[in-house]
């Protein structure tokens, strides 16, 4: 996540404040150990309702927004509640009913452990940092845009320094970057897709000069866009062929250093 790295376990928790353009990996997953990810939406409303009918306390201050992203611990109870969850797959007439109660117990936990400040975070979001938070959203919603760090903190009611060192804090990179970085991943997404050449993709996330897009693909894959997608697609490919044959990462990395 821009220079930082998130590394959790099994049972462990990613939970993020708002959306952040990551990359993820998957290490060690095969066949025989398979890997399960369970994503869960939790809205400011719903952190609201349980913090009030659990009277749970708010304290006040001027703390400043910390980053967007936290890795959490779990314990059995906390990941019971992930497995009842799963489970009702198999009962989808209960589902709706039972799972929002399963949901409220987990926002409950949450905001009742460790990692309590993390997520009351997200309630305060809005207060604490309204102007960066809407520059958040807005730049999600129209990444494809041109626009001025100036424009989006004059739009937002903020001071240009202020903005981005409350951007920065909570995403780890400027405004702009934020932007290049949705644009780039967006790009990658629909070239692998297949559905369009490199100057469509390029086109179609708001660059005007191709050149420049290949440039900054580069600087952030590692590799020109083909290559890139050609290298992306041969890996799955290679992973999808061991995983067949119980092959795991880790196992595949053994069988290379023993010959």
């Amino acid at each position: 996540m821009g220079r930082d790295a998130l590394r959790y376990r099994a049972g462990d928790y990613l939970a993020s404040v708002i959306d952040l353009p990551a990359f993820a990996q998957v290490v060690g997953a095969s066949r025989q150990a398979p890997y399960y990810g369970l994503r869960i939406d939790l809205t400011t409303k719903d952190i609201a309702s349980v913090v009030a009918e659990a009277h749970i306390a708010i304290e006040s201050g001027e703390e400043k927004p910390g980053l967007g992203a936290y890795v959490g611990k779990s314990d059995a109870d906390f990941v019971d509640l992930f497995i009842r969850l799963l489970k009702l797959l198999e009962r989808p007439k209960e589902a709706p009913f039972l799972s929002a109660l399963l949901k409220r117990e987990m926002i409950f936990r949450l905001l009742s452990g460790t990692a309590s400040r993390f997520f009351l975070q997200q309630v305060l979001f809005e207060q604490q940092a309204e102007g960066v938070g809407k520059a958040i959203t807005w730049i999600k919603e129209h990444y494809e845009q041109s626009f001025t760090v100036e424009e989006l903190a004059i739009a937002n009611n903020m001071s240009v320094s202020g903005l981005h060192h409350k951007f920065k804090a909570i995403t780890t990179m400027g405004p702009l970057q934020y932007q290049k970085r949705l644009r780039l991943q967006e790009a990658r997404r629909l070239l692998l897709s297949g559905r369009v050449d490199v100057t469509a993709a390029a086109l179609e996330v708001g660059y005007e000069s191709p050149s420049q897009f290949s440039r900054e693909y580069r600087r952030l894959f590692g590799l020109p866009p083909l290559q890139d997608i050609k290298a992306v697609r041969k890996h799955v490919l290679a992973d999808a062929f061991l995983a067949s044959l119980g092959v795991g990462v880790d196992q595949r990395a053994e069988s290379s250093n023993a010959h």
